[in-house]
Order: C-alpha cells, then structure tokens, then sequence
C-alpha cells in the first residue's frame, strides 16, 4: 500500500480529519520564504500531541544547519523532520548523534538530470527522501507548495535506484495520483493544495485522493 502524506495540516481539526480518512503522515509546517501552509511552532507542537502512535508526524522546516533545525525540533516535538532545503553533508551526522529516534526526510525539488544525481548522494545521509516541485534557486526560495508537477520519469529513475524510501509530492489530486503512482511506484504520496479549498481542508477532496490513491 502506498503511505499516503497529508500537508500543510493548520488545526486539530484538520489532523482528526485527515486521520479519520485514513491518513499515514501529517505534514506541520514551520517558518518559510514563500509558500502556503505556515503555522506557529506553539501550533505544530499542539498538533502533534494528537496524532496518535504509529502515525508520522513531519515538521517541515527551512533551517540550514544542524543546529537550527534540532533547536525546531525541540520547540515542535514531531517524530519526522522534513528538511525542504539542504544543509552541508557534514550537517548531517550530528542530527542523528542529537535526535537518534527521529526520522530525517530530505526534500529533492526535481528540476532536470542533476537532480537525480542529488538525490541519490543524499540517501546516504536521510532516511527517506521526498520529491518535490520547488526551486531553491529563486531570489525568494519555493520550498515546496507550489502545486506544480514536475517530471514523473526523473522521479521514478530516482525511486528505481534509492536504496531509502521515497515520497512523491508535487501538483498531485485525486485526478493525477493514482497515474503518478502507477509511473513513479513512490513508498508514499504527498499533497497539500491539491485536497484543500479556499486554504481549508476539503473533506471530499481528501476522501477523493485517499480513496484514489489507495486503489
């Protein structure tokens, strides 16, 4: 069964709902240059006190170095780490020496061949990567959020040769994701606009995209 990830959750409310439908990781996300979905730390801890056993709990966050990122940690309380931008590959070991329990996703926005080349030098580092849409390029950095889809066969060639599990987010719905599974055979989906309207969660269209990418 492919784990189906819930983003940009903004309530209580909204992570009952999404577990209720059946729900594996929610995504709480923390201070970014640009994109939709931010919420207050105080907010995501709150959040992830809720979410029971079992179910992941992703703070995505857009610090750079170790440190900043195990001092979010502390202040939200997740089991995941979603790192939507990358630090120095020295970073790295001392987030697992800190926080030995927790799990460390790596972001890879997929924009050509070059990606799939960093995204398989960073397997080494992480415990699961997830392909995105962004650019870290920009003047103002698109972390993630964007609701764009981005080349599915590169995305596959990178699940086709990781030895980590990989997420697949990206412009998914309920209309794309059961075609995004069937090209990429990702370990997991991940969508946040795609199953909200006006800002809000949707409930239809989350029923809609759990049911579609369950089939």
């Amino acid at each position: 069964m492919t784990r189906i990830k819930i983003c940009c959750i903004g309530s209580v409310s909204e992570a009952r709902m999404a577990i209720a439908l059946g729900a594996n990781a929610l995504g709480l996300v923390g201070k970014m240059p640009s994109g939709p979905g931010v919420i207050p730390d105080e907010t995501i801890a709150g959040i992830a006190r809720v979410i029971p056993p079992g179910l992941s709990s992703f703070l995505l966050t857009s610090e750079t170095n170790a440190e900043a990122v195990i001092a979010h940690h502390r202040r939200t309380h997740t089991n995941t780490i979603q790192l939507v931008d990358t630090l120095s590959f020295g970073e790295y070991p001392l987030l697992k020496e800190e926080m030995p329990a927790i799990r460390i996703v790596q972001v890879i926005h997929v924009l050509n061949e070059q990606s799939v080349e960093d995204a398989l030098l960073m397997t080494q580092h992480v415990d699961a990567l997830l392909l995105d849409s962004g650019n870290p390029f920009l003047a103002i950095k698109e972390l993630g959020g964007t609701g764009r889809v981005h080349n599915w066969l590169l995305s596959r060639e990178i699940v086709k040769q990781s030895p980590i599990p990989v997420f697949l987010a990206g412009g998914l719905n309920a209309d794309n994701v059961r075609e995004a599974i069937d090209i990429v055979q990702p370990f997991g989906v991940d969508v946040c606009s795609g199953v909200r309207t006006n800002g809000m969660l949707d409930e239809l269209k989350l029923e809609a995209f759990i049911k579609a990418a369950g089939l």
